[in-house]
């Protein structure tokens, strides 16, 4: 499993570069302990501010202020807009899943989901699918979840897109994990077998497959401009041209 540790760097990297132009000489090493405040002035818990930074719609700038302990204090705050779509727009493209390669014809499947629904993706063509791989206790997987949620809301009207979630887990796991964790994806139990098929070893692992049964995308662990390649790459399979 990936835990995002290549995300965490790239986004260390990014706020130490960001905290350096604002703070000058003033600055020192941004990490895990360093203190933290929101834009209402209270101070954030690292797993709080960390779940922010994921989302890519935060960044982090130092106050110029030290606190008690003698550490500098940073502000965490969002982003407008174009400055979150100038972020994600100089982020390198996320790691390409050596399972799904892209610009090969994708080797369909059939299945059934959690409610008795059928998906015969071996005759896709004319639809985009757009596939998650994950299991309940996979952090990553389940912190993306909020925005996989905002992704397929964006689609509701079009009925030319297919979300499906292959999950490892049984369907009574799933069951109890949904009454608290809502996923919109069409879920997909017990699918170990579909992920070993294709060799799926890191989770999550997400593929977005073209009209033509092409695959058009496919990453692996999560990084902050996941969600916007997803959605790039079916906007751009709904209009090729």
């Amino acid at each position: 499993m990936i835990k995002s540790t290549l995300s965490i760097f790239l986004i260390f990297f990014a706020l130490l570069c960001n905290a350096q132009k604002n703070a000058g000489k003033k600055t020192s090493m941004f990490n895990d302990k360093s203190i933290v405040r929101g834009e209402d002035g209270m101070v954030y818990t690292t797993d709080i501010w960390k779940k922010l930074l994921r989302t890519g719609k935060y960044s982090i700038k130092s106050r110029n202020t030290v606190a008690e302990n003698g550490e500098p204090e940073w502000l965490i705050y969002q982003l407008t807009d174009k400055d979150h779509q100038i972020l994600m727009d100089k982020m390198p493209k996320p790691r390409a899943s050596d399972s799904f390669v892209e610009g090969s014809k994708f080797n369909g499947f059939k299945t059934s989901d959690m409610n008795g629904n059928r998906y015969d993706l071996e005759n896709a063509t004319g639809k985009v699918i757009v596939l998650n791989f994950w299991f309940i206790n996979c952090p990553p997987c389940k912190a993306e979840i909020p925005e996989l949620n905002n992704l397929v809301d964006s689609y509701k009207t079009n009925t030319d897109v297919i979300f499906l979630a292959i999950a490892l887990d049984d369907k009574y796991e799933l069951q109890d994990f949904l009454k608290l964790t809502p996923y919109k994806y069409n879920i997909v139990n017990s699918g170990r077998y579909i992920a070993e098929r294709y060799g799926v070893k890191s989770y999550p692992t997400h593929v977005v497959i073209d009209k033509t049964g092409t695959i058009k995308f496919s990453t692996l662990g999560l990084a902050p401009n996941t969600m916007t390649w997803i959605k790039k790459s079916i906007d751009e399979s709904l209009n090729p041209n």
